[in-house]
């Protein structure tokens, strides 16, 4: 990979890390060396969401969610945060996975709906 995609990546986790600080979330960049569920791209407060955070114009949403699967391993949801220049971040997950999340919260979620 070349350094500046290197580090416009870099960049972006540093800048995922700040989003969710700016929201209440105590996050900080990972340690990169091998990938998995111990180097995951963001480490957070969130510790059953692994982070996998692509800073591009072409995302390959389903290669980016492979990839935060394969390194999120068995207990964790895997979720890409995705940002494009000039646009909002996004987040990814597995339909299931939402599903899950959604069903444990669900009067939580019902009663803030209101």
């Amino acid at each position: 990979m070349p350094i500046n995609q290197r580090a416009k990546g870099a960049r972006g986790e540093r800048q995922w890390a700040k989003y969710l600080r700016d929201h209440g979330i105590d996050a900080r960049r990972g340690v990169q060396y091998q990938g998995g569920e111990n180097s995951p791209d963001v480490v957070s407060e969130l510790g059953d969401v692994h982070f996998e955070v692509k800073n591009t114009e072409r995302l390959r949403l389903h290669n980016a969610m492979k990839q935060a699967k394969r390194d999120a391993g068995d207990k964790k949801f895997p979720m890409v945060a995705y940002k494009k220049n000039r646009e909002p971040w996004v987040i990814c997950m597995y339909a299931d996975d939402a599903m899950r999340v959604l069903a444990e919260d669900d009067e939580t979620n019902i009663d803030n709906a209101k």
